[in-house]
């Protein structure tokens, strides 16, 4: 005799109904048409804290702190700072509160890095930013070149604004390193903790309005600078070992904070000791540089941008990049090989 559903009680926890009868498992995913914008600025072992603002999205909503998780439906998909992410379930954003992320939004930029140039995984720093600041020390720890090379191709890459930072001109004059970037065009500003801050008012200017990420190796002074720029950050800031020259991480991860009078934001990220960039494209990065964009016009199908056969080379010769062309093309060459430098030369 076949048992209806309702002739079940709890003394019959252990039998599974049959599946006739049962309602069948939609594939159908809900629209969550209710859901709010937000733009997540921290990430903490699976929990993701979200800033709800009447400007995202064009929404009107209190501006309030919302803590989340992912939800289901989005898998394996990684969700990292700077994304614009849509919340439902309790949004209220109080201590004990817990929203779910639905859907995240397309990222209009992405700065990425992998562990080596041999590592075919991407690892995503931030979303959506347009700015990345190249922070270094002109002494104790001494810059690294290659470093911030591979920076700044990672930058074009993303389609950001590369910026440099140099820190504690107190120690050192920054007139070498100002020589030697200065074909690139990039630009360069040059700031000191001490003397109240020298440069710190130049570099509000250079991220107002803008989404900006801080890289830089550890102990070159980037929680220091980022403490200025937000006195309520209250980031730990560590030395620099006096044997290996190297700076100590006192940043574990990535945090967006917002500048004072929501002039813009800042990203803190943690030190890094290398940036591979086996995701760039070489031919990406010749984009960046339309004086010389023009000169590969007759370059061989598959040029480097770094051999013989080139046409950058006739092309400069001619005089038609400018008189800055050979310059030029010697940094841009630079940062082409910079992508085939081992991690240990950084």
């Amino acid at each position: 005799m076949t048992r209806s559903a309702d002739d079940y009680d709890e003394s019959d926890v252990r039998i599974r109904p049959g599946r006739r009868g049962s309602r069948p498992r939609s594939k159908d995913r809900p629209a969550h048409e209710e859901a709010i914008p937000g733009v997540v600025f921290a990430v903490d072992r699976g929990r993701y804290r979200v800033h709800v603002d009447a400007g995202v999205g064009g929404r009107k909503a209190l501006a309030r702190v919302v803590n989340a998780m992912k939800a289901r439906e989005l898998g394996r998909k990684g969700i990292v700072v700077g994304d614009v992410v849509d919340l439902v379930g309790d949004i209220g954003g109080g201590p004990d509160a817990l929203a779910r992320i639905v859907r995240v939004q397309p990222r209009r930029s992405v700065l990425r890095r992998t562990a080596d140039d041999t590592d075919p995984v991407e690892r995503v720093i931030v979303a959506n930013a347009d700015q990345l600041v190249v922070v270094t020390a002109l002494a104790n720890p001494e810059p690294r070149p290659r470093m911030i090379d591979r920076c700044l191709v990672a930058a074009y890459d993303a389609g950001m604004d590369p910026l440099i930072v140099l820190t504690k001109a107190d120690l050192l004059a920054p007139d070498d390193f100002l020589a030697h970037y200065a074909p690139l065009e990039v630009p360069v500003i040059v700031t000191s903790s001490v003397d109240d801050f020298a440069g710190l008012e130049e570099l509000m200017g250079a991220l107002h309005g803008r989404v900006s990420v801080l890289v830089g190796h550890s102990g070159v002074g980037k929680s220091t600078l980022v403490n200025a720029l937000v006195p309520t950050a209250l980031r730990a800031v560590g030395g620099v070992n006096d044997v290996t020259g190297r700076g100590r991480h006192t940043s574990s991860s990535a945090i967006a904070l917002e500048l004072p009078d929501q002039s813009g934001w800042v990203v803190d990220t943690p030190g890094v000791r290398s940036f591979g960039l086996a995701h760039v494209d070489p031919s990406r990065i010749i984009h960046n540089f339309p004086d010389l964009e023009a000169g590969t016009a007759d370059c061989p199908r598959g040029c480097t941008h770094d051999e013989e056969e080139c046409a950058l080379d006739a092309w400069v010769a001619s005089g038609q990049a400018g008189s800055a062309g050979p310059s030029r093309l010697e940094s841009l060459r630079r940062l082409l090989r910079a992508r085939s430098t081992t991690p240990d030369d950084q």
